[in-house]
């Protein structure tokens, strides 16, 4: 729908405003690329309902991967930019609604990313002892949300660990978990996260493909980490390593499988050392039903085939193992936005294919969607990149063609916020959050700690401010 005529064109008197909702990599991303061009003059606010940026980037990537985690150094660049304001510590929904936020803009980029997990559906996962990876992830990164009360209570009493899936999160779990704790003092954990990891008793950890090792889907740089642990020794069952004509063809075809197969094959060589917990990589199992009254205490499984269709499907050869702690990493989907619409099925905002949301069937006038939400929980961090650009392209389109124009004046986001009593976080206050981060971790002889409470975080602010 192409706007009024009267409507005028973005100005750098009166750019076009884009609220970005997401400050993870998509949004950062989907910032950077609206302030790199200069065909359409913008302003952007990017809003978080943390009052810290960076989304999986700080609460997603495990904190033992600290060359991957520096990558936000590249993405605070795209921060300080004159044409983006951070506004974290907002929820759309909660402090202000959909409508509302769209009376303040003239476009509005989804980015807010997929954080619900997926579920197994067999009996027993709502035992304790039974969580989600999005759980564990959030816990030992220092998510405000995260359920310190539930995760550290499943740990104390772990001392078999089975962790569902074979991607790059459920290879982040087991390392995590099997790490000694002077490999993990070094990194940013929460102080209570390296407590509990150096008191918890886990003495061996299993990974459980559904399928074989050429349909997992971690990374070969992911799956080599798994060697440098200092007190873990990492298994592989040369059985399970027998491929069918299909998984060749696929080894054959991919470079990456071919490189995972071969990490996996020096594996299968290993013994086990005594004083070491072992960590295995067992394929072609899928988890039938957990064990347990109070808690989870074992984990019963079908061995598995691949069939044409690249599916896994029973066989009907049954097994126990012993599990104190069942982790599942089976995907992410995302949760709902109050007044946007999201496909059930698969978790994403319906859109046509560039980017643009779809209302029943047709695209809605300055509402876009980038990242995690917009494809899937899919690829690594740098896949954003090209994603956002492409939903950036269809925006800009849309204002030099004239579909997408500015409305006029409008009362500021972040004062209109602050008279509602709402406390957003801007950029400087985030700054006083990171130096308060740093300086704890100093106090440590860390380079940082992260801190895990709401409040803690916004008391950094406060202290930072004016007297």
């Amino acid at each position: 729908m192409v706007l009024d005529d009267a409507a005028p064109p973005p100005s750098t008197d009166r750019p076009l405003r884009v609220a970005i909702i997401g400050a993870g990599p998509a949004g950062i991303f989907a910032a950077d690329a609206l302030t790199r061009q200069t065909d359409v003059p913008v302003a952007i606010d990017l809003i978080d309902r943390l009052p810290t940026p960076f989304g999986l980037v700080r609460h997603g990537i495990a904190p033992d991967h600290a060359k991957m985690r520096a990558i936000r150094e590249t993405l605070h660049r795209s921060l300080d930019q004159p044409l983006v304001r951070f506004v974290g510590n907002v929820e759309i929904g909660v402090d202000l609604s959909l409508d509302e936020l769209r009376r303040h803009v003239d476009a509005v980029v989804y980015t807010y990313g997929a954080a619900l997990d997926r579920r197994l559906g067999i009996p027993g996962e709502e035992l304790p002892g039974s969580l989600a990876a999005t759980d564990v992830v959030a816990w030992y990164c220092g998510h405000p949300d995260a359920d310190r009360t539930r995760v550290e209570a499943a740990l104390a009493g772990a001392r078999s660990v089975v962790v569902i899936g074979v991607g790059n999160v459920a290879l982040d779990v087991a390392r995590v978990l099997a790490r000694t704790p002077e490999e993990l003092e070094p990194t940013d954990m929460p102080q209570h996260v390296l407590d509990a990891l150096a008191a918890a008793p886990v003495e061996q950890v299993t990974v459980l493909g559904r399928r074989g090792p050429a349909q997992a889907s971690f990374t070969t740089q992911e799956l080599r980490e798994l060697s440098d642990m200092a007190g873990a020794t990492v298994l592989v069952d040369p059985v399970d390593l027998e491929l069918d004509p299909g998984s060749e063809e696929r080894a054959a075809a991919d470079r990456v499988v071919g490189r995972n197969l071969g990490v996996l094959r020096g594996w299968a060589e290993h013994a086990l050392d005594a004083g070491r917990i072992p960590l295995r990589l067992r394929f072609f199992r899928r988890p039938v039903r957990l064990h347990g009254d109070d808690r989870v205490t074992a984990i019963e499984i079908e061995r598995t085939a691949v069939d044409g269709d690249g599916r896994a499907v029973g066989t009907g050869e049954l097994e126990v193992l012993p599990a104190d702690l069942v982790v599942r990493s089976v995907g992410y989907r995302g949760t709902p936005l109050p007044g946007l619409p999201l496909d059930e099925g698969n978790g994403t905002v319906p859109h046509d294919g560039t980017g643009r949301v779809l209302r029943d069937g047709r695209p809605s006038t300055g509402e876009y969607v980038a990242g995690w939400i917009k494809r899937g929980p899919t690829g690594v961090v740098g896949t954003n990149k090209h994603d956002a650009r492409e939903t950036v392209d269809a925006l800009l389109a849309d204002a030099v063609d004239g579909t997408l124009a500015v409305r006029g004046d409008v009362d500021d986001l972040v004062t209109t916020l602050q008279a509602r009593g709402a406390e957003p976080v801007l950029l400087e206050d985030w700054r006083a959050i990171d130096a308060a981060e740093v300086a704890l971790g100093a106090s440590r002889g860390r380079a940082r700690t992260t801190m895990h409470e709401r409040e803690a975080l916004l008391a950094a602010v406060r202290a930072a401010a004016p007297r």
